[in-house]
């Protein structure tokens, strides 16, 4: 059996027995050197777009904004990092990962480090218009990166793993925000909050360059990776690829956006990024309306349901790995995590039953919302990739900017959270029944390709 039917043979689910093994340890060797790093990577993108979660504890009293200011300013990031992604996603095909995530990873650290010098409401919203311009293209570049590396079957649980840096963020960036913001308040004239974003921002520039420095475009430029296992890998994503549910897709932007299914899959996205950013937006403001008042200890009890939330990650994108389904991975724990959400706003300041149902929320969302990453390149197919990943983002990020704005703008007018988590239930349920009616299973391919032709 050559290398190529081999390789075939794995992809198709019937491995000879000694090949498994040899792609099993090519792939574990891909995944030591490369997922660390994006994963670290990933984790600094989301604390410098979150952060401004723990800033607002301080921020809006010491500026005086309002709720509906807040809400506008965390959202509005989204309105430029849509306008921006596919054309990065498109460059990136052209001048390869490496440069891309260099220029993204400086220009947003420089940026996230500067929004500690705003003073006035509009100088807010230019400083978070730019930071989604400039990290705009960062996560779809790293979900089309990925297919570069890893055939479909091995595509849930990796995409998981990246993922996994979300959660982790919350994990590790609630205490840490706390702490800086109580322990650095008042040093060098400056606030909490300002060192906050200094703190935290900065040190993306170096991983920028770190990350460029480690970080191969593609096997073939990998030096770790002798010939033979180049070989292993290039064979298992050309069989992969031979398998694509849309062969007739030539990659480019026009046929991603003449695609219907393009648009129910930015629908569901859309509904993920609503669940996500309430969570991760308003998740300080829900605690401190349990009657606490302290921010580090708002920071430490902020990581509690991140922890489930990483714990639901890992475990749905493995469930749904080895069940070889995706839509009501996706769909099913999208509507729980959301029903659970809501659930809190019944409960008053009763902490602990409010706590376990943030825990509940945050492990359905988050793994959830993860696992959904795992869809997009199965279905559109090697060409289409790069801009459909691209447009299926940028039309479904509008949630992280439609959700904390429409939840501000209700708390405020009406001084309650309620009604704003329970519009956004209604909205999430609806991207849950949309992905089990709307995608057939034929579009979600997982595993092999006898089972895909079986769909």
């Amino acid at each position: 059996m050559n290398q190529a039917t081999s390789a075939t043979a794995g992809v198709a689910g019937h491995y000879a027995p000694s090949i498994p093994s040899a792609e099993d340890d090519v792939y574990r060797k891909i995944s030591w050197r490369v997922m660390p790093i994006v994963l670290i990577a990933y984790i600094f993108a989301f604390l410098d777009r979150v952060n401004i979660g723990y800033a607002q504890l301080q921020m809006k009293q010491d500026l005086a904004f309002s709720d509906a200011v807040y809400g506008l300013g965390a959202g509005i990031f989204f309105v430029t990092y849509l306008l921006f992604e596919v054309p990065s996603n498109l460059l990136l095909e052209k001048i390869g990962a490496r440069l891309t995530f260099l220029r993204i990873m400086v220009l947003w650290g420089l940026t996230s480090a500067a929004t500690a010098f705003v003073t006035e409401a509009w100088q807010f919203y230019c400083i978070r218009l730019l930071l989604g311009m400039f990290e705009a293209g960062f996560f779809p570049g790293i979900i089309l990166f990925l297919t570069y590396w890893y055939p479909s079957h091995r595509r849930g649980r990796v995409t998981g793993l990246f993922l996994f840096g979300m959660p982790i963020t919350g994990v590790l960036g609630g205490p840490l925000s706390g702490m800086i913001m109580s322990g650095m308040e008042g040093l060098g004239g400056m606030h909490g909050w300002q060192w906050l974003f200094i703190v935290e921002g900065l040190p993306t520039v170096l991983l920028g360059f770190l990350l460029y420095r480690l970080l191969p475009n593609q096997p073939s430029q990998a030096p770790w990776l002798n010939a033979r296992e180049k070989a292993l890998v290039q064979s298992v994503l050309d069989a992969d690829h031979k398998v694509d549910v849309k062969p007739g897709h030539h990659g480019k932007l026009a046929a991603a956006l003449a695609d219907s299914k393009t648009y129910v899959l930015a629908f569901v996205y859309f509904c993920c990024a609503c669940a996500v950013y309430t969570v991760t937006f308003w998740l300080p403001t829900m605690i401190k309306n349990q009657g606490i008042s302290s921010v580090a200890t708002i920071g430490w009890y902020t990581a509690v349901p991140y922890i489930f939330g990483a714990i639901g990650v890992l475990v749905i994108s493995r469930s749904s790995d080895h069940f070889k389904e995706r839509r009501w991975h996706v769909g099913g724990t999208l509507v729980l995590g959301v029903s659970a959400l809501f659930a809190t706003s019944f409960l008053g300041s009763a902490f602990a039953p409010v706590m376990v149902l943030l825990c509940i929320a945050a492990f359905f969302i988050f793994g959830g919302g993860s696992l959904f990453w795992s869809i997009p390149p199965t279905y559109l197919g090697r060409e289409a990739a790069a801009a459909g990943i691209a447009v299926i983002s940028s039309l479904g990020i509008l949630g992280g900017f439609v959700s904390p704005t429409l939840i501000g703008w209700i708390k405020e007018s009406t001084g309650s959270i309620q009604m704003g988590l329970g519009a956004l239930t209604a909205l999430v349920i609806v991207g849950g029944l949309t992905i089990l009616i709307a995608l057939p299973k034929s579009a979600v391919r997982v595993g092999n390709a006898n089972s895909s032709a079986a769909h």
